[in-house]
């Protein structure tokens, strides 16, 4: 299974966040599965690929021109697709992968988490997207939700949204269960 991971690019985030990246980068290549990722350098990206490399996986990278030409192409890839912009980014990973794991992360992050869920929304793809809601990271995310499903902008029943999982023993029963 292809796996796309969105998290933070960032190396100043607290340690017990980085090694979210650790554990589930390991995880996914001693599963046989194969990390998808934005092929670039810093936080959670780094250590995520680095993991799963180190760990004798697959990463496939997703990086455009520009974060090349900003000296941070990550050189832990066993394929790499360099693109044009970031909307080509979101659109190649959503092509390639096969599910979807949203670590904690920043504005990028999310545009990545909604641009999935939209996608799927308006039925482009049926792949499913999971939302580690470490010590409850994306709570507020949650509580928009149903504060529009209140307001009736989202169904009381959506036929795609994400699904949350608090820890990574969660995700990796997540991932296992929905997708043999």
């Amino acid at each position: 299974m292809r796996i796309a991971v969105y998290c933070s690019a960032k190396d100043t985030i607290p340690e017990e966040y980085l090694r979210l990246g650790d554990e589930l980068g390991k995880w996914i290549a001693q599963s046989g599965h194969t990390l998808v990722y934005g092929g670039a350098t810093g936080g959670l990206m780094t250590r995520t690929s680095n993991a799963a490399r180190q760990a004798g996986g697959e990463v496939t990278g997703v990086v455009p021109q520009r974060i090349i030409s900003a000296g941070r192409l990550a050189q832990n890839c066993t394929t790499l697709h360099i693109v044009s912009s970031m909307a080509e980014r979101k659109q190649t990973m959503r092509e390639i992968a096969d599910c979807f794991v949203c670590l904690p992360g920043s504005y990028g992050t999310l545009d990545e988490m909604y641009d999935v869920i939209a996608s799927g929304t308006v039925g482009e793809h049926k792949k499913p997207i999971y939302i580690l809601n470490y010590k409850g990271f994306y709570n507020g995310i949650r509580r928009e939700a149903e504060d529009m499903r209140a307001l009736r902008f989202l169904p009381q029943q959506e036929a795609y949204a994400p699904k949350y999982v608090n820890t990574l023993a969660e995700l990796y029963e997540a991932l296992t269960n929905d997708n043999n």
